[in-house]
């Protein structure tokens, strides 16, 4: 089986960061935690309501992100962008936006076929489609979007040629990656087409399914299109409902899933958490290890509580907390980075345990021998006690275990195995088989 693709992915939110030649720093400081790609939302000139999400033109950039005293075009102030995140050892990965557009894009002038329309309005002439979801029995709709007609444009040739050519000039840009926003929206036979043809030019380009708020096996469908990865929901588990293993085991045949602790479609955690050190902590740690891939927006590393807005926030936006989790969450990502058990869409299991404030995980690699087990306070505030006559009777495989956990990592296993978790801590052991058998 082949090796499994490491993926610790930054969300450098860019309205937080402000311009590309201002993006350096940030670049240095997620390389220098151990992230290996960078996931950038849209950069491209959005409508009237400056949302990011609200794209007026896929082939021209966001001047808020551009230097106007730079005598550079935009698109190679991107590119420089790009080619010092590469020079640090990052891929760049960005929202592909193929369910709406802006209401105001030249698109619906040009292309009105491309459109979802209404019979008819107040007006007496038809009306564009906006996009919709349902939010606490209530109807949410983003009036500043027009909906493409992926299923019944009389164009489907001509619509899918434009975002195939909004693909290939985005990869020209330096883009390695593609997070396809709403995509179960779209049709998966656009998807299938897109992907493998892209693929056909471009074959290490990895295509990733937002498909959050669907059920699994509609998760299941899109994902079977030919995605890369999928986003999965581990952000809401109390560390004890049957549901997400049973999601996790429903889609991890299809395709490996990225977990976070939070988003930017989300509040921030510490502010969930009333700034909790200890809870941020144990949320990474869980989201780092549960999936093959795990996700964090700019600022969860310094516990940051406004939430990120697509259309509002600046620069201006950025927090002094007084937290730190840069050291812990470096730790983290090297444990993720060297153990393929925490690589991939492993067989995961959480194991019977008297004393319910603590999550036992179990987890085995399907690429390797390795083994490993998360055992977790799920108390953030005070300790709790894990005990156990003999650790290895939790393992299948029998193999040494030793414990690599981020923080207070013991030099031996003990048997009996008796400890006092600390608030929110998580210990982590593993086996360390690292031989891949061949395709």
């Amino acid at each position: 089986m082949r090796k499994p693709e490491k993926m610790i992915i930054y969300n450098l939110f860019p309205l937080l960061a402000g311009r590309f030649n201002d993006w350096g720093p940030h670049l240095e400081r997620a390389a220098g935690m151990g992230f290996n790609w960078i996931y950038i939302n849209p950069i491209q000139r959005p409508g009237s309501s400056g949302s990011l999400y609200s794209v007026a033109d896929y082939f021209s950039y966001n001047p808020a992100f551009t230097d106007p005293a730079d005598k550079r075009p935009p698109k190679e102030q991107a590119m420089a962008m790009v080619k010092q995140a590469r020079g640090l050892g990052l891929k760049i990965m960005t929202d592909l936006v193929a369910n709406h557009c802006a209401v105001d894009s030249e698109l619906l002038k040009t292309h009105p076929g491309w459109f979802l329309w209404s019979k008819s309005s107040r007006a007496g002439r038809p009306r564009v489609e906006h996009p919709f979801a349902l939010e606490n029995g209530g109807m949410v709709v983003w009036k500043d979007l027009a909906k493409f007609d992926h299923r019944g444009t009389p164009d489907p040739e001509g619509l899918f040629a434009y975002f195939k050519s909004v693909v290939e000039d985005l990869i020209e840009t330096g883009f390695e990656g593609f997070r396809c926003d709403a995509a179960y929206q779209v049709p998966n036979r656009f998807w299938r087409r897109l992907i493998e043809e892209t693929k056909k030019r471009h074959p290490a380009v990895l295509f990733f399914a937002e498909t959050l708020g669907c059920p699994p096996d509609q998760t299941r469908k899109t994902a079977g299109a030919g995605f890369d990865y999928i986003f999965n929901s581990s952000k809401w588990w109390d560390f004890s409902g049957h549901w997400l293993l049973e999601q996790y085991a429903l889609t991890r045949e299809i395709a490996p899933s990225v977990s976070f602790p939070e988003s930017h479609d989300t509040e921030r955690l510490s502010e969930d958490l009333g700034g909790n050190i200890e809870g941020l902590k144990q949320h990474y740690l869980f989201s780092a290890l549960f999936s093959a891939g795990v996700m964090i927006p700019a600022g969860f590393e310094f516990g940051f509580r406004k939430r990120l807005h697509v259309a509002s926030t600046t620069p201006r936006d950025w927090e002094k907390t007084g937290i730190d989790l840069r050291d812990f969450i470096t730790k983290v990502n090297a444990i993720k980075s060297e153990h393929a058990v925490f690589q991939e869409e492993a067989p995961t299991a959480a194991l019977p345990y008297r004393n319910p404030d603590v999550l036992v995980m179990w987890k085995a690699s399907v690429a390797t021998e390795e083994e490993a087990l998360l055992i977790l306070n799920k108390d953030m505030r005070g300790k709790q006690r894990f005990c156990v006559e003999d650790i290895h009777r939790l393992l299948q495989a029998g193999a040494p275990v030793s414990d690599v956990s981020p923080e207070y990592a013991l030099d031996y296993i003990p048997s009996p195995f008796r400890y006092d978790l600390r608030p929110g801590q998580g210990i982590v052991l593993a086996t360390k088989r690292d031989v891949y058998q061949p395709d």
